[in-house]
């Protein structure tokens, strides 16, 4: 092999690690992200009666409307974040999502509780926008689309 041939092959092959460390992280990414949805939706599901009381306590309208819409958005959401469907859309619903609730149940910032999940929120609302930048990567059901 000459060295020009040596150094295009090792590029290529460094070029293909590097692809696929970059979709690894980006399942990773999506799986992690997607889990806090996931779980929070089915504990809603566990306890409808109290999530109804919960979400009408903060003056929202029509809370078993919302519970289910909640619902939703979170299982629903974290499905097709983790599967890859949908990615950008997905992610940009839970983003939004995540900064409404942020801000409609954790705003007593004087709590420190409500504090960490107020920014809680607002931190996966940016790594959802990571997702909306630059996609669901060569693991998801959108790159099979392609």
């Amino acid at each position: 092999m000459t060295i020009s041939a040596n150094i295009a092959h090792s590029a290529t092959a460094e070029q293909s690690r590097s692809d696929v460390t970059q979709a690894s992280a980006s399942l990773i990414g999506r799986v992690l992200l997607s889990a806090i949805f996931i779980l929070s939706g089915f504990s809603k599901l566990a306890a409808p009666a109290m999530m109804v009381g919960y979400i009408g306590s903060v003056g929202l309208p029509f809370p078993q409307l919302a519970l289910a819409l909640a619902i939703i958005v979170e299982i629903g959401g974290g499905l097709a974040l983790i599967a890859g469907y949908r990615t950008r859309t997905v992610a940009a619903v839970l983003a939004v999502f995540s900064v409404f609730t942020a801000l409609a149940f954790h705003n007593a910032l004087g709590d420190q509780n409500q504090f960490i999940h107020f920014f809680k929120n607002i931190a996966m609302a940016g790594g959802l926008l990571q997702v909306v930048a630059f996609g669901a990567g060569r693991f998801s059901l959108d790159a099979r689309r392609r």
